[in-house]
This record gives structure tokens, C-alpha cells and sequence, in this order.
């Protein structure tokens, strides 16, 4: 039998529970009661006053820590600012942050008659439950809160969405299911009565108030994405699976599919991807403005679970707080992972800008400095993959900058190494993300020289003889992604030549292949990529402000903290993998020749050279750490995949190898711990004997460090 202290503190519990808020329209009544505008109430939270706009009509609430400071400060403004009359008003239940608001108060008729609605909005489940008098001593105090049931059904408020005045008043996009409920950002739920996909359409563009403004002033709107559940998917009559080997092929509708000769009927028209699991519906541009619905089918494996781990399987509205959360932070998802992290990269730097025809008076589309403009551009030789067309007949070797897969071999390991009980992995944050800062890449095409001067300010390609560097052994090669020593002359990219130096070599150029115009083109893509990462770390409890014993147990148990959270965390590191992937298509499909174009190769975006550069980059930042804790510490990594490199160390913890200084900060230019790009996290422990026997094999234990012989996401 549980004692009495024990079930008291079970209901203490209770009792403590979420701060449950006042109803929407008392939130307004104070608020104005008190003389504070939604700015001054926006700026007070650090939050927008759109947002306090939405938790005053009830279309969303807030959440921790904005949560108790505005429960906070209506209950100081309850005290001063008591309601007229003791009036029993209903309470939302508390707020779990994925369902949906909760409902209004009823408000008071109106004089004019209301429009017609457009669109409905629903408001959080409740239950009516029977309402007691409030004693004589609440009535001063103001409306004494009820609690109410949840119920399965959801009450309904109706808005007329001004899409005029605010076209992307609910949002980036909405999550549809099987019984018409559109569920959007901080808990919009909106009843959709489409019940085909051109009426789905046409719901979306005239009446869902769903889009985002451009991420930069000269780019273009995000168009406005509906996700589809399989109810969904069913309902407007497409098929749960894509069936058959043509369509599991192509990844596509047939276009004999009558969902797809009803849109060519309704006069709306498909991409050359046509109607595949991410699928883009649209009719031409109309006084400049865009009709396009971007449509994504969740059955269809549209969110790969790599990248969204467990997000398919969630509840809609979870689905649309995941999505809605990463389109705030990144953008809004328009396909894989990798292609919005590639899409991201135009929507920060748009090809084209507005420019004035000094001679016509007219504004027209012109180059936008610092961009890659809109014309492909094909790249020198050796910086092409061997299918390229300019790579046919090329004989004189290819540029090589690839992410480190290195060993060490086994019998240079010390007796005192092996007799070490573990074996750690280090992993390095989101790595060719931070590589991507202040890294200077070329804008123009290639230009050939003939023994140039090596300048490491300038971007290209450079044939090299390295081969006479020798390095210790017990350390990867910073020159080559195997970490063998150059066996002769090489295509090497700049940053890896302006390390040579660095580490004192001479470097004499044969040939290269340099270009005139540069800029650094991805800093506003590494800027906002980090401060999302950055941002929903945070979320899951890892802060800059914790110190590295702190940060390691917070990293050990994030993923459980939130797990939409660490879905969106998962998304952002796969749109940095991706986007840098992106830059360096190959060709895809059996039927391909070598020599053929391929569709990837028609985007300003294809772009090896600055993929090349990337990585260059985030492997001599990685050889730089391990030499640098080499130095410091006189241990050496037992092997390197991509990002992570594996010690032998005292203890199951970093903290047990890594260099500190006297002052007990880390070393600096050895590796660091913390939640910012580039700085480190653990990857995995095991036993030492463990890896020495993969070593033995000639295996590398950084590859199955995790656990499960789990291969490691290359180049997070």
C-alpha cells in the first residue's frame, strides 16, 4: 500500500500541472484594460505581434518559457484590472503544444452583418461541462476558470480570411486529412471541403491564407504546401501507394491517371516531374503574381525517414508543427532534404535583381552581384565527374576532394594505446556546414593557366606534385580523402594547397584552372543554417551557456526530450549533407551514356567546384584538430570517417583525452565541445579491444563506432 506522503505528492503533482490560461478574449480585455498595444505586449515577450494577435483570437498559445511570463503578467493585470461583473467563463484545457488552441469566447453580435467565410478555423476540442457559481469572494477577483473535458469533436470558429491584406495569415503550409481537417502552424486547424485535387488547389491559392514571404527582398515567395495523410491521398482520389513498375520507376501518376486528366481538364498544369510524391501544380503567372500549390503525399514516402525520422507516423497536427518549425527556420520543404537545402542556397541569393534601364527609364531583371547567376555553367575538366561531356577524352586526372575514409595502421598502435580501455568517437558539428563560413568560391567559369603563381585568395583548381611531403604516419594525409601519401602530381582545390603552405611545403603549380569573379556565396546559407541548428539544440536543452560536463549529458538524452524537435534537428542536418551533395549531381537511370547532359546539369546550381571547395575545407579543419591534439597531447586518431574520428582513451568520455588548458578551457585549435557548427559531440563509445580488432581486419572503427555496425551520415 502507497504511504500517505507518497500519494500527497502524487497529488501535488497534479495539482502543479500546466499554468492554464485565461480564455482569448479575457487575454484582449486585460491587455487593453492595462493601455498595451500587441507591439509593446510582442517586443516585452521577444515574440511577434502577429503572435500575440493569434493567442488573443484563439488561433494558437504560447509555449514555455513565453508560457509562464504571460501567465505572469495577465495574472498581475487580473489583480489591477478586475472584470465588471463575476462572470463563470470557460477555460482552455492546457496547452500541449501539438493540438490544436483552445476556443474563444463567445463573441458579442455584431451590428453588420458578417461576410461570408472563406475559410473555417477550429479551435481546440472541448466538452461543455455544467458551470457552479463562483463564491462571493471571486467575484472581485474577476472570471473564476473552469475546467473543462476533452472531446474527440472539435467546436468550430470561422474566419474570413483577408488574403489581400494578409496572404500568408496562417502560414506556410497545412497538413490534410481523410475527414477535410487542414491542420497549420501554432495550432490552426481549417475545414478544407475539397474533395478533388483541383478543388484542393483552388481552396489553397484563394482561400487557405497559406504561403511565406521571400527569404530575400529579391527573391520570390514560397509557394504554399498542402501534406497529404493517405486519408487524405484517398479522398481526392489518389492512391495510397504508387502501383506498379512504371509508376514506382518514375515515381510518378501515369498521365492517363484521372486524377491527372482532371487537372489538364480544370486547365492546371504539372512539372516535368509530374505527379510524384512531391508534386507541383500550377498555372503561368498572372499580373506577376504566382498560382502555384506545391502538394506532398506522405504515403508516397515523400519524408524519407533518414531525414524525418518518425514524422510520417505522427498525428497531423504533430506533422504540420514539425514541417511548419522547419519551414520557419529553413524554408519550406519543396522536396528531399537536399533539394531544399540546394533551393535554400537560391532563395538567400537570387539570381536576378530589379535594375533600372538607364536609357528606357524601364526596371528590368539583371544580374544580382554575388550570385551564380541564371545560366548553367559547365566546369574545367578535371573538376568534372568522368560522365560529363567536357570529361570526354580528359586524361589528365581528376580533382580528388572527397571527405576522409582513413585507418591507421595497426601495428603503429602503442602497447600503451591498446592496454587503454575504451575507444571513443568524436563527431564534428553539422562540419561542412561550418566549412561553408566566410568561404570564398568562384562566381564566373574557368579560366586555364599554365605554371601560375599559387595565391590561396583565389578559387580554383591546381595541378600539384605533393608527393614529397611526408607526414607521420600515425596521421591521415591532409592531401588525399584515403590519407595515403600523393603518390605524384594531382588536381588539388585551393584550400588544400593553402594548407601545404601552412604547414611550411612549397607549392608549385603545373597548370590550373582559376576563376576571375568570387564571393562568398554561401555565408547567408551557413548563417541561417546555423542559427536553426543552432536554435532547436536549444529547444532540446543544449545551450551555448552549459559547460562540456553539462553538454554531454544533455546530448545523451535530447533526442528524447522532443521528438518532433529532434525530427526538425535530424531535417536541418540532412539539408546541409544534401545541398552540398546537391552541387554535384550525377546522372541517375539505367538508360544513361557517358558524355549525355543530364537535367541536373541545366541548374546555375551544378556548380562541383564550390562542392569541392566544401569539403577541401572540412578536411583540413579535421587534420588541423587532430594535429594540433597530436601536438598538445601526443595522441593520435585510430581512424576517420568524414567527420568522425575515433581515440583511444582512459575513460567512456572525451573529457578523458582531450586537451584542456591550465585555465580549464579547451585547447585552442583542437577540438572543442559544444552545440555550434564545427565544435564536437560524442559519436559512440566501445572497448578498445573492440576496435583494435577492426583495425586487425583492416576495418574502420569511426564507421561502426555508433553501435549496430551503423554506417555514419557522411558529412552532417
Amino acid at each position: 500500500m502507497p504511504s500517505q506522503e507518497e500519494l500527497f505528492e502524487a497529488v501535488d503533482a497534479l495539482l502543479e500541472g500546466e499554468p492554464v490560461l485565461p480564455p482569448p478574449a479575457e487575454r484582449a480585455r486585460l491587455r487593453e484594460a492595462a493601455g498595451v498595444s500587441q507591439t509593446k505586449l510582442a517586443q516585452a515577450l521577444k515574440s511577434t505581434p502577429q503572435t500575440v494577435k493569434n493567442w488573443e483570437n484563439g488561433r494558437s498559445e504560447p509555449r514555455p518559457p513565453r508560457l509562464q511570463a504571460y501567465l505572469r503578467l495577465l495574472e498581475g493585470w487580473a489583480e489591477r484590472y478586475p472584470a465588471a461583473a463575476a462572470v463563470a467563463a470557460p477555460a482552455p484545457r492546457a496547452f500541449t503544444g501539438t493540438a490544436q488552441p483552445p476556443a474563444p469566447a463567445a463573441p458579442a453580435a455584431s451590428v453588420t452583418a458578417a461576410p461570408a467565410p472563406a475559410a473555417a478555423v477550429t479551435a481546440a476540442p472541448v466538452t461543455p461541462a455544467p458551470v457552479t457559481a463562483a463564491p462571493a469572494s471571486a467575484a472581485a477577483a474577476g472570471p473564476v476558470p473552469v475546467v473543462r473535458a476533452a472531446s474527440r469533436r472539435p467546436a468550430r470558429r470561422r474566419v474570413v480570411p483577408n488574403i489581400a491584406a494578409a496572404p500568408y495569415q496562417h502560414g506556410p503550409l497545412a497538413v490534410l486529412d481523410g475527414d477535410g481537417t487542414a491542420y497549420g502552424v501554432e495550432g490552426i486547424v481549417m475545414d478544407c471541403p475539397a474533395t478533388t485535387v483541383a478543388e484542393l488547389v483552388e481552396w489553397t491559392l484563394k482561400e487557405s491564407g497559406l504561403g511565406a514571404p521571400a527569404l530575400n527582398r529579391n527573391g520570390k515567395d514560397s509557394d504554399p504546401l498542402v501534406v497529404l495523410t493517405s486519408a487524405a491521398a484517398l479522398r481526392l482520389g489518389l492512391p495510397e501507394r504508387l502501383e506498379g513498375p512504371e509508376a514506382r520507376r518514375s515515381l510518378r501518376l501515369p498521365e492517363d491517371h484521372p486524377v491527372v486528366k482532371e487537372l489538364v481538364r480544370a486547365k492546371w498544369k504539372l512539372t516535368q516531374r509530374g505527379f510524384g510524391p512531391w508534386a507541383r501544380v500550377y498555372r503561368p503567372a498572372q499580373a506577376g503574381q504566382r498560382r502555384c500549390v506545391q502538394l506532398a503525399v506522405l504515403s508516397w514516402d515523400a519524408l524519407d525517414a533518414r531525414a524525418w525520422p518518425g514524422v510520417t507516423g505522427m498525428e497531423p497536427a504533430d506533422i504540420a508543427r514539425v514541417l511548419g518549425t522547419y519551414a520557419a527556420r529553413v524554408l519550406t520543404p519543396r522536396g528531399s532534404t537536399a533539394v531544399s537545402g540546394l533551393e535554400l542556397m537560391t532563395a538567400l541569393r537570387p539570381p536576378t535583381r530589379a535594375v533600372k534601364n538607364e536609357t528606357t527609364g524601364q526596371w528590368e531583371s539583371g544580374y544580382n552581384p554575388g550570385s551564380l547567376g541564371t545560366e548553367p555553367m559547365d566546369p574545367a575538366p578535371p573538376e568534372a565527374p568522368c560522365e560529363h561531356p567536357v570529361a570526354q577524352g580528359w586524361a589528365d586526372g581528376f580533382l580528388d576532394e572527397e571527405a576522409y575514409q582513413w585507418v591507421r595502421d595497426v601495428d603503429l598502435l602503442s602497447d600503451e594505446e591498446c592496454l587503454r580501455p575504451y575507444a571513443v568517437g568524436l563527431d564534428i558539428n553539422t562540419a561542412f556546414l561550418a566549412a561553408s563560413a566566410r568561404l570564398v568560391v568562384g562566381l564566373s567559369g574557368p579560366d586555364h593557366f599554365h605554371a601560375p603563381k599559387f595565391n590561396k585568395k583565389i578559387p580554383g583548381s591546381w595541378l600539384v606534385d605533393l608527393s614529397h611531403i611526408e607526414l607521420d604516419p600515425r596521421l591521415p594525409s591532409p592531401f588525399t580523402p584515403s590519407g595515403l601519401r600523393p603518390e605524384g602530381p594531382a588536381w588539388y582545390q585551393t584550400h588544400t594547397l593553402a594548407y601545404a603552405q601552412e604547414l611550411g611545403f612549397d607549392v608549385t603549380p603545373i597548370e590550373a584552372y582559376l576563376r576571375r569573379e568570387t564571393g562568398a556565396y554561401l555565408d547567408p546559407w551557413h548563417d541561417r543554417l546555423k542559427t536553426a541548428y543552432v536554435d532547436t539544440l536549444a529547444d532540446l536543452g543544449v545551450t551555448a551557456e552549459l559547460d562540456d560536463r553539462q553538454f554531454l549529458a544533455a546530448m545523451e538524452r535530447h533526442q528524447r526530450v522532443d521528438p518532433g524537435m529532434a525530427a526538425v534537428l535530424a531535417a536541418i542536418k540532412a539539408t546541409v549533407k544534401g545541398g552540398v551533395g546537391k552541387l554535384r549531381e550525377r546522372p541517375q537511370g539505367r538508360h544513361y551514356r557517358d558524355g549525355e547532359r543530364w537535367p541536373a546539369l541545366e541548374r546555375p546550381t551544378w556548380r562541383p567546384d564550390i562542392r569541392a571547395a566544401v569539403i577541401s575545407k572540412a578536411r583540413v579543419n579535421m587534420h588541423r584538430k587532430m594535429a594540433n591534439v597530436a601536438k598538445a597531447t601526443g595522441q593520435y586518431p585510430l581512424g576517420v570517417l568524414s567527420d568522425c574520428v575515433v581515440y583511444a582513451s582512459s575513460g567512456p568520455s572525451p573529457l578523458d583525452f582531450l586537451p584542456y588548458t591550465t585555465s580549464g578551457k579547451p585547447l585552442p585549435g583542437s577540438f572543442r565541445l559544444g552545440p555550434t557548427p564545427g565544435a564536437a559531440k560524442v559519436e559512440g563509445v566501445q572497448e578498445m579491444a573492440w576496435a583494435v580488432d577492426l583495425m586487425e581486419k583492416g576495418l574502420n572503427p569511426a564507421r561502426h563506432i555508433k553501435g549496430g555496425d551503423a554506417v555514419l551520415d557522411e558529412g552532417e
